[in-house]
């Protein structure tokens, strides 16, 4: 290793250590070096975990096979997360069945519905079905929410295993929303495999399925594949399509602006 790429080194972990988060270009301005020399930088200390890659930039390192508890990951990326659930709840029409898969994206559709008749939601979300009934109550919203069975996961808030997959069979869906762990080289991942395979099968089911991903999901991988990015009809983001994924612009929602229809 290069004397001037260890400099780099040193630089880039204690910006990271002082900032929390780095952007690719003021790293390279302030080297002065070329982005694309500070990609690979940042590709090889999330190797040696020392930081973990985001779209446009760095973070901290975190493990990415381990999921963060519900309530922790709540909290993190929320604006952007009610951005998506924003434009995700007009997406469901009167009369609609859909399914509503774990998320801390997924769970906020909820919030956002109102006059919005008939509607028939199923989820293996705990928190979601309470957010749904609350709407209900409210009288935001019509119809009825249907929890899956199966085995609770109090950290998850969720059911998952075999006998929701088995409830999953016997249903069809208008629409689905699907949350994800992490989108890379245009395949969607879970941290979980019970629920990424409970998010498959609801899009199997569906005739129409939505990607809620925020910003941070872009190029992140966990373990277990849901499905890949030509399989959803659109995918909800805050942030514009990356450059190198223009394969699936016409897919792309931006929900803070721009394409938000």
């Amino acid at each position: 290793m290069t004397y001037a790429k260890l400099e780099r080194f040193e630089f880039i972990l204690k910006q990271l250590d002082s900032e929390g988060k780095i952007i690719v270009a003021n790293i390279a301005d302030a080297l002065q070096v070329a982005p694309e020399t500070i990609r690979r930088d940042f590709d090889e200390l999330e190797q040696q975990h020392l930081l973990s890659r985001v779209h446009g930039g760095a973070i901290k390192y975190t493990n990415v096979r381990n999921e963060p508890v519900f309530l922790r990951k709540l909290q993190m990326h929320k604006d952007a997360k009610r951005q998506i659930a924003r434009i995700a709840a007009k997406r469901i029409c009167d009369g609609d069945t859909i399914a509503v898969d774990t998320g801390t994206t997924t769970v906020h559709i909820a919030d956002f519905l109102l006059a919005v008749e008939d509607i028939t939601v199923v989820t293996n979300s705990i928190a979601a079905a309470i957010q749904f009934n609350l709407a209900i109550e409210e009288r935001r919203m019509t119809g009825k929410v249907i929890l899956l069975g199966g085995t609770a996961n109090p950290k998850q808030s969720s059911v998952a295993g075999a006998m929701t997959l088995e409830m999953l069979d016997n249903m069809n869906f208008d629409k689905a929303f699907l949350s994800c762990g992490g989108i890379s080289e245009g395949i969607v991942y879970d941290y979980d495999l019970d629920e990424s395979l409970i998010s498959k099968k609801m899009l199997k089911h569906s005739k129409v399925s939505y990607l809620l991903a925020d910003a941070s999901k872009i190029n992140g991988k966990s373990f277990f594949q849901i499905c890949h990015l030509d399989e959803c009809t659109e995918i909800l983001c805050e942030s514009t399509c990356p450059l190198e994924w223009q394969a699936y612009e016409e897919k792309w929602t931006i929900c803070n602006g721009g394409k938000s229809g």
